[in-house]
This record gives structure tokens, sequence and C-alpha cells, in this order.
């Protein structure tokens, strides 16, 4: 069914023709036309380049690369979805979803204004919370959304930081592969401008959305008056969960438990072990220099769970295959 645009350019044309005989009635002439055509071309262009040799050609060279590319994507749905990004919440307005509000004052003084949002991750406070929070933030973290420095806050906090940490990495793996799909095939720019979605689906590269769900914690201040309003957030990434991990162990001095020598596994100490290794996996032997897109991961030899401690001779890099399959294993 032709669009209404093209509708009304067929409907304009007999009046444009009419008046081409001068230079405006003929430019308005050329420039409808080239509106009609250029999808036109375009899409016959499109047809053309998916239906070539040298199209065909390229997927199935790159068929090797796509379903490893697949099967990490799924390993990323995995990994969010059993995944849990929950730590401490706010008491303040715990109960506000019982009540209504309406802004009742005269029309001429009913102004948009600076409203309270309750919820569990927003501590309302006053202006002085919320300025110390955004200089000592961790410290404000913890006191008002009741992250305990004990054993069972810091296996939490340490829950949270491996799901994350794993799951950036995965992220950004999946990310490089569709980067170096793309180099590989390299498509007209037209066919990525145009028609993204059916170039991936031609390759048969299942594309993941998935984004990392960093917890997002907030302190509020509004004026009685909404008049003002001032906030600070706090995103639990990578950094922010692993410097609240060493302070809960300075603080409950329990490095030696299971939640201690997990929270020791940082960001820093994973590159360390994974450069250590050479960048490949030692079960298997698979590196990058073998797999510039490989997935690594680094693992405990002998697991926390049955007392193993989070240090250079315990760990050992391990790409996402082996490591999956390994689970709480002892692999001699």
């Amino acid at each position: 069914m032709p669009s209404p645009l093209l509708i009304t350019l067929l409907i304009a044309l007999p009046f444009v023709i009419g008046s081409s005989t001068n230079s405006v009635g003929l430019g308005i002439l050329v420039f409808i036309l080239i509106l009609i055509a250029n999808p036109i071309v375009r899409m016959i262009r499109k047809n053309r380049y998916f239906g070539s040799e040298h199209f065909q050609v390229l997927r199935a060279e790159t068929g090797a690369v796509v379903a490893e590319h697949n099967e990490v994507v799924n390993y990323v749905q995995e990994i969010r979805s059993q995944g849990s990004f929950e730590l401490g919440a706010s008491s303040t307005g715990q109960h506000a979803h019982l009540a209504t509000f309406e802004n009742t004052s005269t029309w001429n003084n009913n102004r948009n204004r600076n409203v309270a949002e309750y919820a569990p991750h927003v501590h309302n406070a006053s202006l002085q919370v919320v300025r110390n929070a955004s200089t000592d933030p961790i410290k404000y973290l913890m006191k008002y959304f009741s992250i305990k420095a004990d054993q069972g806050t810091l296996a939490d906090v340490q829950r949270v930081s491996d799901d994350i940490s794993r799951l950036e990495d995965a992220v950004d793996n999946v990310k490089g592969r569709e980067a170096d799909i793309t180099a590989k095939i390299d498509p007209p720019a037209f066919i990525l401008k145009h028609y993204s979605d059916e170039f991936w689906n031609q390759i048969g590269v299942d594309l993941s959305p998935i984004t990392v769900p960093y917890p997002q914690y907030k302190f509020q201040y509004t004026s009685a008056g909404g008049n003002s309003g001032q906030t600070v957030g706090i995103e639990l990434n990578t950094s922010t969960l692993d410097t609240l991990s060493s302070i809960l162990v300075e603080k409950i001095r329990w490095t030696k438990s299971a939640a201690g020598q997990r929270a020791l596994m940082t960001a820093k100490l994973r590159g360390q072990i994974k450069e250590r290794d050479g960048y490949a996996c030692l079960q298997c032997g698979v590196s990058v220099a073998s797999e510039p897109h490989l997935l690594l991961e680094v693992d405990h030899i002998m697991p926390v769970s049955k007392g193993g401690l989070s240090t250079f001779e315990n760990l050992q890099t391990l790409c996402w295959r082996c490591n999956r399959s390994k689970g709480a294993k002892i692999i001699a």
C-alpha cells in the first residue's frame, strides 16, 4: 500500500508539472522525483548486496565466529538472569505508597516544584546529610542504607561485586566480537545506517541488548515548599564495590572467612592473575593470542567454600567455558 507521503506527492505531481515551465516548478519536480526514487534505489541496492555471492561467501567464512559469539551472548544472559544486584535499602518513605499526594494550590501558585522521591534506593535527608554524602559516599551509604559491617553483608557485597565484574567483562567481550564481525564483513555504510537489524539477521548474530545493572543509590534533599532540591547519586560499579569490600574487611577483621576471601578478589587482582597466566586458560590452553576476543575469568583452585584463599597460589585463569564447567569442583 502506497505511503501517505507518496500519495500526496502523486496528487501534487500534475500541478507541479503544469507549472514546470519555469525554473521553480522544474526544481520542485526534480525534488519530488528524488524523494520518490531514493528509497526505491536504496532498497534495490540492499537486495542486490544481500543476494550477492560476495556477501554469501563472507557470511559463510564468519560462520564459526558468529556461532562462538552467540554462545557468549547466551552466557551473558545466563549471568544476568542468575545474578542478584541488591544490597541495602533506606527506610525513609517506606510507607509513602499508602498515601496520595495532590498539589491543591491556587492556579497562579500551582507551579511544578521539586517533589521528594520515595523508593528503597532513595534516602530523603537534610541538606547537610546530602552534602556530606557527596564527600564521604561509602560511609553514608553504609549508615543510611543499612549496610552493616558484618560477615553476611560482606558476603552480599562480594556476591554483587563478582556478578557485576563477570557481567562487565562478558558484555564488553560481546561488543568487541560484534565490532570484529562488522570489520571482517565490512558492509557498505548505507547498509549499517538504514538496514542494521536486517544485516545482523542475515549474518545470524544474536545481538545482546543486555547492560550492566549497576545498583543506583541516591541521597535527596527537597525543601519543605519544594522550591529547591539537591541530589547525590552513588553507582555501585566495580570500583565502588571494591572500595566497599575493603572497608568492610577492615571493619570486621574477618579476612580469613569465605566472605573475606571473596572480598579480596578485586578487579586489580583479577587483572594481575590474568597477566601472570599470559592471558590464557590454564585448563584448555586457549589464549587471547589465538582468540583475540577470548573471555577469561579468574577462579579459585581450592574453592573458597572449601577453605581456599584469595592468594596468587590459589588463583588461576580459566576461559568462560572451563570455568562454567568447573563450578565449585577441585581439579588437579
